[in-house]
Parts: structure tokens; C-alpha cells; sequence
């Protein structure tokens, strides 16, 4: 074999086995996405649904007080207004609940969940939120986060 037709052998080779690396290493990432949005899912279905809806949806009239002053829960599809949030102030408002975040005398029936799940819980519970959220909503809340995200 001439020293010409095995470097392009070996270059193939080498081509080959990045590529087959970088496919495992996807496939071992989108495995854990997967996860990730399930935990999101059982989470939120356990800890936040009774309030914003099993569709995301909210109370209704969520924009203004009931009858005790507060904000019924807001929708976290594209109807509301989680999208225009960061990342940070999200998972800081599910980690702490509403009214610690905001201070003052904000009062708020958003309590924080930093103490029954972890923050990667919490994150998972972000993570499969924006999942179901259209394009639109999803590239402004990624500028939201400085366009990370």
C-alpha cells in the first residue's frame, strides 16, 4: 500500500471514530435531557399543577387579585408571562416563593419549593417548561438568560 493510500485510510479511520465518539457523547446528552424533562414533568405534575394547571394554564382572571389580594397562579404556556423571565429569577421564585423575592409587603399564595426538591429538581421543572413552549417564546426568554440557555 503506498504511503499516500494508507494516510487516507487513516485519516478515515480517525474521521470515523470522532464521529461514532461524537454521536455516543449526543446520544449519552439527549439520555440525559430526556431524564431531565421527565423529572421536570412528574415534578411539576406533583408540586405545581394543582395551582397553574396540568396544561400549563393557569387560574383563571390570573392577572387580577381575588378576593384575598393576591394574584391567582399565572399560565406558564405562551399565554403568560414566565417566558420573559430569567432562568435565575425563575428558579429563584421556585426555590424561595414569590413574595420572598419580591420583598416589601408582596404578598403572595407562591410558597418556595427550595426545601421538599432540590435545585436540580427545580431545574428540571425550568427545563420542561420552556420545552413546551413555541419558538418564539423560547428564543426571547433565551435572550432573557443573555442569550445563554
Amino acid at each position: 500500500m503506498s504511503a499516500v493510500r494508507v494516510t487516507t485510510v487513516l485519516a478515515a479511520a480517525a474521521v470515523l471514530a470522532a464521529a461514532g465518539f461524537a454521536w455516543r457523547a449526543n446520544e449519552k446528552s439527549s439520555a440525559a435531557t430526556s431524564a431531565q424533562l421527565a423529572r421536570g414533568a412528574a415534578v411539576y405534575a406533583a408540586a405545581c399543577a394543582s395551582c397553574h394547571g396540568t396544561n400549563l394554564e393557569g387560574q383563571p382572571h390570573w392577572r387580577s387579585p381575588g378576593p384575598d389580594g393576591r394574584l391567582p397562579a399565572p399560565p406558564h404556556d405562551e399565554t403568560g408571562h414566565t417566558w420573559h423571565h430569567s432562568d435565575q429569577l425563575l428558579l429563584d421564585i421556585m426555590t424561595r416563593g414569590t413574595a420572598a423575592v419580591i420583598g416589601g409587603s408582596y404578598a403572595s399564595n407562591m410558597p418556595g419549593f427550595g426545601d421538599p426538591y432540590s435545585e436540580a429538581d427545580l431545574r428540571a421543572v425550568l427545563e420542561w417548561l420552556k420545552s413546551r413552549w413555541p419558538e418564539r417564546e423560547r428564543s426571547y426568554q433565551r435572550e432573557a438568560n443573555g442569550g445563554d440557555s
